[in-house]
This record gives structure tokens, sequence and C-alpha cells, in this order.
């Protein structure tokens, strides 16, 4: 499964960062280009520690099963609901939010797993450490094909 533990998957995620732009066109949802970056970015920090969001109900209740379908070898589906804590609707920096995503993979990568949360998953609940690389290489994965890249 590729994941943001494995260099090979890293490189690949950061090469279609390199050719994302400020002009790129989404192909579904509502965010802009920028908003992405910020809501990956969010999300990444969220594997690394780095915020904590509240569990929601839902996912106390069905997350458990959902999990699996999230963590296969399927892409992500287009528009599958997001926790509002990672919403963006404001304008966003786009040459900021890329570099940040550049940094925060390399981190992320280069932290390794014992550097990765114990937090549970909002929606989901307990993961890995391979879990969450797994989770967030596929969640960048679904976003740049959203955009093209």
């Amino acid at each position: 499964m590729n994941n943001l533990y494995n260099k090979t998957d890293v490189d690949g995620i950061l090469n279609r960062l390199e050719n994302l732009n400020s002009n790129a066109q989404r192909q579904w949802g509502k965010m802009n280009v920028g908003q992405l970056l910020a809501h990956v970015n969010i999300s990444l920090e969220t594997a690394m520690g780095q915020n904590f969001p509240k569990r929601l109900f839902i996912g106390r209740i069905i997350g458990g099963f959902m999990k699996q379908k999230f963590l296969n070898e399927k892409p992500m589906t287009k528009n599958s609901p997001t926790d509002k804590n990672y919403v963006f609707t404001d304008t966003r920096d786009f040459e900021k939010e890329k570099a940040k995503a550049v940094e925060l993979i390399k981190t992320f990568h280069n932290n390794g797993p014992s550097k990765c949360t114990k937090h549970p998953h909002s929606f989901f609940g307990k993961f890995t450490a391979e879990e969450w690389a797994i989770l967030q290489w596929k969640h960048f994965d679904h976003h740049l094909r959203q955009f093209g890249a």
C-alpha cells in the first residue's frame, strides 16, 4: 500500500505537488486549489499530533466499520463528507500553502512512525502509525487527482 513512510511514494506526491499550480481547476467538489492545500495540511498536522479534533458522534458509531474502506487499495471516492474542522472557505495563499505541504510531508516522512500521533482520528477512531501514513497518502492522492495533478 502506498504511504508517506515509503520514500518512493513520498517522492511521487512531492512531484505531483510541484506540478500543481495556482490556476488549477477542480474536477469535483467545492474547494479551490489554495483551500485544498490548507485542507491537506491541517489533516497531516493532525496525523503529526499538532492538533486534536474531537471525535465525531457519527464516527463513534460507524467509523470503525468504515475504516477499512478508506485504508484499502481503492482511491477515495469523489465528494466524500469532510469534517467541518478541515473545511476552509477563506482565501488562502497558494504558494505559502504549497511550501507548507512540502515541508509537512518531508517532516512526517523523516519523523517516522515513532513521532506519529497516538490520538484517535476524529471519524475512524484508533489508527496505527502505518494506517495514518496510508490514509495521508490516499488523502493527498485524492485531492491531487481532484485538481488534475
